[in-house]
């Protein structure tokens, strides 16, 4: 049976993604002045010296404590609000808000309802995606990520208007969902409920890697550029389509490579670059594997003598430390049946992701018999949970309301 506190944050997470929230036309106008959320700005010490941002959205009215919730983030450069680097103004707190920023979103829906919710900007990144520190950035590992996303939880538990005693629920995208994982493990004394949205269950380099960067664009070869199913791609028309080059780039982007598609793309190499043809299955897809082999045999290899530890990593780029580190990582799906039978576990999925990898958590948790555990899938949503269709490369979006 779903626990209360579970079934809560579920029924809270569920409104705030929904696309479609109903629309308050008959409260009275003076409603809209009253202050809901109040808001204080922190500064986490996460230790050697590197310190970051963080900003704690809790309840205006109500008596607290009240139960709190920690946002982490996914993989890549992130601040606290998924920001994106766009730029729009709170009208509340006539403050600078970065959208896409959904996590804003999600920590003032919760913290309206009864909720002490703490974001935090990733280490070495600033607000707007402004690249504070390049070496405390190129240098994060895995357990940089999970230490710092502890010393948040900490903070937060120790704020007044907490209720400690009754632990805290960890709400992580993406990687943010092998970190909370991690956490609720090691830290059962703190943790109520995970909540993992886009949630991974495979290695994400050996598997989300070769997903994003082979299995993607070979797909949409094959459905959406090849019309008519001969099992060739027109290179002209290939390297203009910024769907496909963005699944395309994807290794050659992770390698840093300056030209990152592989050559065999490239039309200068046929004698009539307007009709040059490849064949998806026995040109496309071989050079694509062979980059992906390349980029792992490279994160493998001795950083003196593998070229992509020496060149500058930016906040555009999937760092090759960081990569290493989640290399040899245990799977969520191998460790999950470690997390306590006493915490929830929440499965938040779109039906455009990559909705296997939840159905694998679910199947696991069930086998085991976790006690309280719930998937939601959504329809028509992709990996940040916003509307999307099959193929469109997503990045982070306000939550539509």
């Amino acid at each position: 049976m779903l626990s209360l506190g579970l079934l809560l944050i579920a029924l809270l997470t569920l409104s705030c993604l929904s696309t479609v929230i109903f629309k308050q036309q008959n409260q009275v106008l003076a409603q809209s002045y009253v202050q809901t959320i109040k808001y204080r700005n922190l500064v986490i010490d996460l230790g050697n010296g590197v310190k970051t941002n963080a900003q704690l959205t809790y309840p205006a009215v109500g008596k607290g404590p009240f139960p709190g919730v920690l946002l982490i983030p996914g993989a890549g450069a992130a601040d606290m609000n998924y920001s994106g680097g766009f730029t729009h103004i709170d009208k509340e707190t006539d403050s600078k808000i970065y959208p896409p920023s959904a996590f804003f979103q999600i920590a003032k829906y919760l913290s309206e309802r009864g909720f002490v919710v703490l974001r935090y900007d990733k280490r070495g990144v600033g607000t707007n995606l402004t690249l504070l520190d390049s070496n405390v950035w190129g240098n994060t590992t895995f357990n940089d990520l999970k230490q710092d996303a502890e010393k948040a939880l900490s903070v937060l538990l120790q704020q007044p208007e907490v209720n400690a005693t009754k632990k805290a629920t960890l709400i992580g995208h993406s990687e943010g969902t092998v970190v909370a994982t991690r956490m609720a493990i090691d830290n059962p004394d703190k943790v109520k409920n995970i909540v993992l949205m886009g949630a991974i269950a495979l290695n994400i380099i050996k598997d989300n890697f070769y997903y994003a960067g082979v299995f993607l664009p070979i797909s949409y070869a094959q459905n959406v550029l090849d019309k008519n199913h001969t099992g060739l791609l027109l290179v002209n028309e290939a390297l203009k389509d910024p769907v496909f080059l963005s699944f395309a780039n994807y290794i050659g982007n992770a390698r840093m490579l300056d030209n990152p598609l592989p050559s065999i793309l490239n039309p200068k190499n046929n004698s009539d670059e307007d009709s040059a043809y490849i064949s998806i299955n026995n040109e496309l897809k071989p050079a694509l594997v062979r980059q992906f082999e390349e980029y792992i045999k490279e994160l493998n290899a001795n950083q003196s003598s593998s070229p992509i530890f020496h060149k500058k990593c930016d906040l555009g780029s999937s760092c090759p430390i960081w990569a290493r580190s989640q290399l040899t990582l245990p799977t969520n799906l191998g460790v999950i049946g470690n997390v306590s039978s006493n915490i929830g576990i929440l499965i938040l999925e779109g039906e455009y992701d990559a909705v296997q990898q939840a159905f694998l958590l679910q199947q696991r948790l069930s086998e085991l018999n976790h006690p309280d555990h719930l998937l939601i899938t959504y329809p028509n949503l992709g990996h940040y949970l916003y509307i999307t269709n099959q193929w469109q490369s997503t990045q982070p979006q306000p939550i539509r309301q």
